[in-house]
């Protein structure tokens, strides 16, 4: 099967570099390119990629910015966007976790790499592991600032009322995916099923309408559910 992939990044070169790249990679096909986010908006709803690769600082818009709004957009299904920074906790990051964004990638990462992060997303993973949302997650919930007064739209946005709409069980799953352990350690904990634990987080995060592991971690932390540290 092969994975479509749109690329958008204000340099020319990189976008290049990471079109050559994913051109010669079996299994990938470049559905498109875009300089900055206004582009990249248009152009997912014109080339329906798999995956975009999308670059958190440019002008016009940002990727930021463009990932609202290209998941907001109702295509179905929703491509899976994958930030690319310069930076591995720059403050963009975490924003960019709250827009719904599957994970990020550091731009010096190395061809081998690139695929495998391009083949995860899109097979449904995030990027990185429970623990290292967790850990990201924390840097800027504990940074003065960092997560105050969340954007229209994110998950933050909503009071803590939204979790009364989940049963006992979904609000454990959700709190113990917040606090970085991954599904099977969820379900060491609960003495259930890997595929249940999966079921109830699923559920939990259709019913919150979050499109991604990441940010149920962010919803948790935000609506007070977990707490940094814990």
């Amino acid at each position: 099967m092969t994975t479509r992939v749109l690329v958008v990044d204000d340099q020319y070169l990189v976008r290049a570099g990471i079109v050559g790249l994913l051109r010669a990679a079996e299994g990938m096909e470049v559905a498109g390119e875009a300089a900055d986010g206004a582009e990249a908006v248009a152009e997912a709803a014109r080339c329906r990629p798999d995956v975009i690769l999308m670059d958190i600082r440019m002008p016009r818009m940002n990727g930021i910015e463009a990932t609202q709004r290209i998941l907001a957009g109702g295509a179905d299904p929703l491509p899976r966007i994958l930030m690319l920074t310069t930076f591995d906790l720059d403050e963009y990051v975490y924003r960019a976790l709250r827009a719904g964004a599957a994970g990020f990638l550091l731009k010096d990462t190395g061809p081998e790499r690139l695929f495998a992060a391009v083949a995860a997303v899109a097979g449904g993973d995030s990027l990185f592991a429970p623990s290292v949302t967790r850990r990201l997650v924390e840097a800027f919930t504990l940074a003065p600032g960092a997560a105050a007064t969340p954007g229209e739209g994110s998950p933050g946005h909503q009071p803590p009322r939204r979790l009364e709409q989940l049963t006992v069980r979904e609000t454990e799953v959700l709190k113990l995916t917040g606090t970085g352990m991954s599904n099977r350690e969820i379900a060491g904990r609960l003495v259930v099923s890997e595929a249940t634990v999966k079921t109830h987080l699923n559920r939990a995060m259709a019913k919150l309408r979050l499109s991604s592991r990441a940010q149920a971690v962010v919803l948790a932390y935000e609506s007070g559910l977990v707490t940094p540290g814990q």
